[in-house]
């Protein structure tokens, strides 16, 4: 095995670790890439950035004393959250893949 067969394994299994590229054994990893893998992903990436917004919200107003107003607001930031996660999701020019 000279230095570049080396190099190319070497850079196989780090991009394999990174996510980059799919294992070449048949492990699987999460839901295929098909139309019910990508649906179930955009959906859960829509309702963790709401509830995560809801529920800061609600703990700096219980906190704070200013119901509904911080509700409100980390309402609607976690909606753009949200929706910026599903635009990175589909834009090609982002590093993240399906």
């Amino acid at each position: 095995m000279n230095e570049r067969d080396g190099f190319e394994q070497r850079l196989r299994e780090a991009r394999t670790r990174q996510g980059l590229d799919k294992p070449s054994e048949g492990g699987k990893q999460g839901l295929p890439p098909g139309p019910m893998g990508i649906g179930f992903r955009v959906g859960v990436e829509l309702v963790s950035a709401l509830v995560v917004g809801i529920g800061i919200g609600l703990l700096l107003d219980r906190w704070l004393g200013t119901k509904p107003w911080l509700f409100l607001l980390f309402f609607v930031a976690g909606s753009a959250a949200g929706i910026l996660n599903v635009y990175r999701l589909f834009n090609p020019r982002s590093g993240r893949k399906i």
